[in-house]
C-alpha cells in the first residue's frame, strides 16, 4: 500500500491525464475528472458490486457513440478512487502506473468502448 496525501493524488492524475495521447486527450470535452476517496453506497449499489470487490474508478455519462448529435447534456464524470487504488500498490511507481490504466480505461467508457473492447485493445 503506498500512502499519499489528497493534493498528491489530484497532482498524478493531472500529470497522467497530460501524458495521453494528444489524439484522445484533446477531444475530451464536458468531462469532470476527479478524484473521491472510495465509491459511494450508491455507485457500489448501482454496479451490483459485492462486499469483496473494489473499484478503482467510475465513468458516468453519456458515451460519444451513444449522444446522437445531444449538444445540451449534463457534464460527464470520471471519477478515480485514492483508497482502492493505493491499497492495491507497492510503490510509486506502481501507483502511477495504476493510476495511469484507470484513467485510460475510464476514458475509453467515455469514447463509447465496453470492458471487451478495452480488454482487447490491453
Amino acid at each position: 500500500m503506498v500512502e499519499i496525501g489528497d493534493q498528491e493524488f489530484q497532482q498524478l492524475i493531472d500529470e497522467t491525464l497530460a501524458t495521453l495521447p494528444k489524439e484522445h486527450a484533446d477531444r475530451i470535452q464536458n468531462v469532470a475528472i476527479l478524484y473521491e476517496h472510495v465509491p459511494t453506497p450508491e455507485q457500489r449499489q448501482k454496479l451490483a458490486l459485492r462486499r469483496d470487490q473494489t473499484l478503482f474508478g467510475l465513468y458516468e455519462g453519456v458515451p460519444l457513440t451513444q449522444r446522437q448529435g445531444a449538444t445540451k447534456l449534463y457534464p460527464d464524470k470520471i471519477t478515480l478512487f485514492m483508497y482502492p487504488i493505493c491499497a492495491s500498490v507497492k510503490s510509486v511507481s506502481e501507483l502511477k502506473e495504476q493510476i495511469r490504466h484507470t484513467l485510460w480505461h475510464e476514458v475509453a467508457h467515455y469514447y463509447g468502448l465496453n470492458h471487451e473492447q478495452i480488454h482487447k485493445l490491453e
